[in-house]
């Protein structure tokens, strides 16, 4: 018989760090899947208790609540694309803005999703490469937009407002106004300049056949020409 092979204790540190690789992505994907279906779940409480899923079918139902809110945001499209919806809109909009901070809440947060989500916005279209914290520090960013004319005029020079994520965790940042020349468009995608981004420069996307290398379109200043 012959002896049992001695498994060194380098191979268990890798093969510990092999079922990692595997399951803390898996997880961490489940748990914010699980986060989000449950709170799209709560759209439930709108609906009377005879017709919640536990008074139907005896017992609870995660996703449910997923459909609906798709439902309630398909019906709401619609309904507000016609005179009568839009019309409605406005004397919402015009209640709203009569009530103090409510209204600067609500105002804020609608232009910026009027922004960002509109097919022709310019917000979140680029991914760019600033310096920053300073000169000589590089980071990745995304072009918001332009920085009002007030402020492009005191400058002197031609400005582009960015928003600078923070890692692991984009959803916080920093918002600067740049001057142009300062400012590198990337060829990569935004969804890929996340992802790096996301995972603290780990998956580099110009190691990746489907993405383009950067291209300068203007030189920073102080910087070095790239030949």
């Amino acid at each position: 018989m012959a002896p049992a092979k001695n498994i060194q204790p380098a191979s268990i540190r890798g093969y510990l760090i092999t079922g990692l690789l595997i399951w803390v992505p898996l997880v961490i994907t489940l748990w914010v899947l699980s986060v989000i279906v449950g709170t799209m779940d709560q759209s439930l409480a709108l609906l009377p208790e005879r017709w919640h899923p536990r008074a139907l079918f005896g017992r609870d139902i995660p996703g449910l609540g997923v459909l609906l809110t798709l439902v309630v945001i398909l019906v709401t499209g619609l309904l507000t694309r016609n005179f009568l919806g839009q019309r409605i809109v406005v004397i919402w909009e015009a209640a709203v803005g009569r009530i103090p901070i409510v209204r600067s809440i609500y105002s804020s947060v609608k232009q910026v999703s009027d922004t960002v989500l509109s097919p022709t916005g310019q917000a979140f279209r680029k991914a760019l490469l600033v310096q920053y914290p300073r000169p000589g520090a590089w980071t990745i960013a995304f072009q918001t937009g332009t920085p009002a004319e007030e402020i492009r005029r005191l400058v002197g020079e031609e400005m582009v407002s960015v928003y600078v994520p923070t890692t692991p965790n984009p959803t916080s940042g920093f918002f600067l106004m740049l001057p142009s020349a300062d400012v590198i468009e990337l060829g990569m995608s935004v969804d890929a300049a996340l992802k790096y981004v996301v995972s603290m420069g780990v998956a580099s996307p110009i190691d990746a056949a489907t993405d383009k290398r950067g291209t300068r379109i203007a030189a920073p200043s102080g910087a070095p020409q790239r030949r």
